[in-house]
């Protein structure tokens, strides 16, 4: 706000401007009256006496634009820096965060809450400005020219109208928030099923899940006509309690022209003066809905910038004299690492002890659920082990190093591969630096999809569609996995990232990496035995503890947990190629 203030302050000295000039025209008009009552007016007078009402007019329309553009430009810019604020938070925040928010209730409350919040802060704002100042000046101008004792008499309705902006004001605070949260409970279970529409074709649940969305909406109506009922009743009110003040001057006023206290043109004046009283009053209403309205929305919105993220660089690790410039080599250790993913919940990892040297292989494999991916997402520190000491990079507590420089020297390869909307260059150079067309052609010919982008109508121009809506789930896991080998990093971890690739594909996935992977450390985990039977070492998971380790060789011969997958997978392919 403090950036803006300049834009504000100049908007309400305008504001200023043009409520003294809007004063002009009811005493002109009320002067006119009396010199025609007096037959003191001519056609020169009177020309002359128009010509300033057309001019103040002019200029009211003027100066009005520029009050519009300062104090609606600030609000705008304050909406487009509170948007930039959000998002860039958005970015910072931790797994944990975006794990207990839908999506649908963080676009709700970056889009349709910060909107209301721009519209107190501009309309809003500019409606006070001008209504205040605009009572202030009407009713010392009322007072000086016309006359005091009826100028007083007018304003006999305002302690009713103070506890009905009182009263509603709060009423409407509440009900506007009920409102938001409702809209977001909405756009959260449309965001949910447009993601997901695939799913709900595929199992026949269009007529299911239109009925859950009506429910919702049902009630998302009721909520806001609970809100249009109270907004209904006030301002109504609020212009029939204004009313009583016309009332009051056209009897208490009327009696004064006829007693001959104050002229015709004096009671025209005063009458002009309560038309301009008239609109501030009823945008009371408008006014308190805006301000209502943007309290509830900045109160959501600051407590989403106020939210902490569970990962970031303490000062131990800012302070560290690793260059950021440069990248891990790579050596890998855990030391009785057990983790959970809060106090409540049991451990997915149990005493987990390993070391990975720099340029070897490691495989991990396990049921689903034993704790494989959980590896990759502390190694990422996408979530903070449970206590230092148990990870360690290079030999350093990997709660020391500085995220940028750990999360540089991974290359990750989820098992969800998302891709963005958007051509299939981007999402492969998907890094801060740019690289050219012949390194992200190179990426894509190691993962072996090249040739399937080749096909594409625009080649490497391709949009691949939201999510990669437009390629098979093959080949986006050979983008996503091009997209990890152009960093050059240090340390790659592939999440079961070639369960849609068939076996020769796979092969020769797992050629091109051997070829320029020789000096950094590779961590395979999956569920099929042929992509990590190469491998430096197997890792066997089960219950989050490691039950197994050794070579592929190894593990069949000591006929355990791996030797069993080994042969259960064994048997379903002769089943497949009988």
């Amino acid at each position: 706000m403090k950036k803006f203030k300049f834009r504000y302050i100049a908007g309400i000295a305008i504001v200023i401007i043009v409520d003294l000039l809007q004063l002009i025209t009811p005493r002109l008009t009320g002067d006119i009256i009396d010199m025609l009552g007096k037959n003191t007016m001519n056609t020169y007078n009177l020309t002359f006496y128009a010509g300033i009402i057309v001019l103040v007019s002019l200029l009211v329309f003027i100066l009005n634009y520029f009050t519009r553009v300062l104090m609606q430009g600030a609000s705008n810019l304050i909406d487009l820096r509170i948007r930039n604020d959000i998002f860039r938070h958005l970015t910072k925040l931790s797994l944990n965060f975006f794990n207990r928010k839908p999506v649908g209730e963080i676009m709700a409350l970056a889009i349709n809450d910060v909107r209301a919040a721009e519209q107190a802060l501009g309309r809003g704002v500019m409606q006070i400005a001008q209504s205040l100042i605009l009572l202030i000046s009407s009713i010392a101008i009322m007072g000086k020219t016309v006359n005091p004792k009826l100028t007083l008499a007018i304003f006999l309705p305002l302690p009713a109208l103070i506890i009905i902006m009182s009263k509603f004001g709060k009423l409407i605070h509440s009900r506007f928030l009920k409102v938001q949260e409702s809209f977001a409970t909405i756009t959260a279970k449309a965001t949910e099923n447009i993601s997901g529409i695939r799913v709900v074709k595929s199992f026949v649940q269009e007529e299911n899940e239109s009925s859950n969305f009506k429910a919702l909406n049902e009630r998302n109506y009721k909520i806001n006509m609970a809100l249009v009922k109270v907004q209904g009743a006030f301002s109504p009110l609020i212009t029939l309690v204004s009313t009583l003040s016309y009332c009051i001057s056209l009897l208490y006023g009327g009696n004064m022209v006829l007693s001959g206290t104050i002229s015709l043109g004096d009671f025209v004046a005063f009458n002009g003066y309560i038309g301009m009283l008239v609109r501030p009053v009823a945008f009371i209403g408008m006014i308190i809905n805006f301000i209502q309205r943007g309290k509830a929305s900045a109160s959501r919105v600051e407590e989403l910038l106020h939210e902490k993220p569970d990962v970031f660089d303490d000062e131990k690790a800012l302070n560290n004299n690793l260059e950021p410039e440069r990248k891990l080599k790579g050596n890998i250790e855990f030391r009785n690492l057990t983790f959970s993913y809060d106090n409540m919940s049991k451990p997915v990892l149990k005493d987990i002890n390993l070391k990975i040297e720099q340029g070897k292989t490691i495989a991990v494999i396990g049921k689903i659920g034993s704790g494989k991916s959980t590896i990759a997402s502390l190694l990422l520190r996408l979530y903070n082990p449970n206590s230092r000491g148990q990870i360690f990079i290079d030999g350093t507590d990997i709660m020391d190093i500085p995220l940028e420089l750990l999360r540089e020297s991974i290359g990750y390869v989820p098992q969800d591969n998302f891709l963005f909307s958007a051509a299939v260059k981007d999402n492969i150079n998907f890094s801060p630096d740019e690289k050219d067309l012949e390194e992200i052609q190179n990426a894509a010919k190691i993962s072996q999809v090249h040739d399937n982008i080749m096909d594409f109508p625009e080649k490497y121009e391709s949009m691949v569609g939201e999510r990669g809506v437009n390629l098979s789930g093959g080949q986006k896991q050979r983008i996503s996995i091009a997209r990890a080998i152009i960093k050059d990093p240090s340390i790659l971890i592939l999440d079961d990232c070639l369960s849609a690739v068939d076996t020769s594909t796979e092969k020769r996935i797992l050629d091109g990496l051997k070829a320029i992977m020789k000096d950094k450390t590779c961590i395979f985990i999956a569920h099929r035995i042929s992509t990590i039977k190469d491998a430096d070492e197997i890792i066997v998971l089960n219950n989050g503890r490691i039950v197994e380790q050794g070579t592929h060789e190894q593990l069949i011969r000591l006929k355990g947990f791996y030797y069993k997958i080994y042969q259960r997978q064994m048997l379903e392919e002769q089943i497949q190629s009988a």
